[in-house]
């Protein structure tokens, strides 16, 4: 049924609300950011097998008032392919990602590309410039391709995976949704967390802003909203170092860690020291290194333990969250692969536990986190918050001085200034 009226409206949601169902939201521009897009029609197929399909931006139907959205909010399961997606257009309780199910089973995202109508292909292909094209499309062909999406998602309707699906896409709706000003205008980041290790890659609109380079000036574009505002970053110092000591037991002494490993490995310069450690980490440790350094030692002990768990179990459990990494989804793994594989997912799940407790914090100021790239995050400060807003925020990303951070600030994203010792 195309529900165009207050009756068939009436109808339609007492059984909704009484039935678990699936969700598939045509935005009304496929090429559009979702923040800077609308909902063009949403198809709703109850678990007993009724359709339904709610206009709210089309051209052959008597679009439904965007208000009614808000009646939809109730208790029942909704299964949907993008939460994250659909978090930006409104944000309803009991939402379940079925990408994210997927991916969890199998390290790799459900791959929908392949479903299409004819139809489809011929608008987007002749009027592929044509802005908002879904409210063109004929209403039946978007029929047709939600009921082929459908029987995709029919087959991993689950809700085993809660803290990714609650915490982990909503902390990503959250960075999403703050957006960052480029030049004179507002852009916004797309964060993909169906990636091989699990750690979140971002780009969007031709940006690629996990990798936006120091030292070209690509990131001199990005300014502050606000008149009387400056970006500042928090970046963790020696943060997989200090990651991995938390899981090995090694607790390292105040101050630098790099400084601290320098002792072990002779009359090296703090820049050497810290250019060995990562090339033992993420490479080779030799013997000798194993034998000296004990916190390379336990690194060796815990490399083994988790690849001989590995290949024993045929997957792996992450530290954090308990996310299974199956052995039949990974292909030519070795130990060091393998962790470095978990040296990632710990780094992003330790982001998204410690943004559970930031994103609270941050509702009350007028500064936005717009950016998260690995070890660092980047905010647009109002000074109206004050300093004693960065000392809390620092606070809470260090999660009371665990993972210390370096501090910079700048006009613009290019040109930082480290202030570290001032805060």
């Amino acid at each position: 049924m195309i529900v165009e009226t207050n009756k068939e409206f009436e109808g339609f949601i007492e059984k909704y609300q009484n039935s678990d169902c699936i969700l598939i939201p045509i935005l009304s521009d496929a090429n559009k950011h979702p923040l800077e897009n609308s909902l063009c029609l949403l198809y709703v197929k109850l678990l007993g097998g009724d359709e339904y399909l709610l206009p709210f931006n089309h051209s052959e139907a008597i679009n439904l008032d965007i208000s009614y959205l808000d009646k939809l909010n109730s208790d029942n399961k909704k299964y949907i392919y993008n939460k994250k997606e659909f978090n930006h257009i409104i944000r309803w309780k009991n939402v379940i990602d079925i990408n994210l199910v997927h991916y969890m089973n199998n390290n790799e995202p459900l791959y929908i590309e392949d479903i299409t109508t004819n139809s489809h292909d011929y608008f987007n292909r002749k009027y592929y410039k044509m802005r908002d094209i879904n409210t063109v499309i004929p209403i039946l062909k978007h029929i047709e391709y939600c009921r082929k999406l459908c029987e995709k998602l029919d087959q991993w309707l689950d809700c085993s995976y809660k803290i990714y699906n609650d915490n982990i896409i909503d902390n990503l709706t959250y960075l999403e949704s703050s957006g960052l000003r480029y030049n004179d205008k507002m852009v916004y980041s797309e964060y993909n967390l169906y990636t091989s290790t699990g750690r979140p890659s971002n780009r969007f609109g031709g940006i690629n802003f996990a990798a936006l380079n120091k030292t070209d000036g690509s990131r001199k574009p990005f300014k502050s909203r606000f008149e009387n505002g400056m970006l500042v970053e928090f970046d963790y110092d020696a943060y997989h170092l200090r990651l991995i000591g938390e899981v090995v037991d090694y607790n390292f002494p105040e101050g630098s860690v790099h400084e601290h490993m320098a002792k072990f490995y002779g009359d090296v310069t703090y820049d050497e020291s810290k250019n060995r450690s990562f090339q033992y980490l993420y490479g080779h440790i030799p013997i000798d290194v194993v034998q000296i350094n004990p916190f390379f030692g336990a690194v060796h002990d815990y490399i083994n333990k988790i690849w001989s768990e590995y290949k024993q179990r045929d997957f792996i459990t992450s530290n954090i969250y308990n996310k299974k990494i199956f052995r039949k989804n990974l292909s030519e793994m070795n130990r060091n692969k393998l962790f470095n594989y978990m040296i990632q997912l710990m780094e992003t799940e330790n982001n998204m536990k410690m943004l559970s407790n930031l994103i609270p914090f941050l509702e009350s100021y007028k500064s936005k986190l717009i950016l998260y790239s690995y070890d660092s995050f980047l905010f647009d400060f109002n000074l109206d918050d004050g300093v004693d807003f960065l000392n809390k925020t620092k606070e809470i990303i260090e999660s009371n001085g665990l993972f210390p951070t370096k501090t910079s600030k700048g006009t613009n994203y290019h040109e930082m200034e480290d202030i570290t010792e001032k805060l």
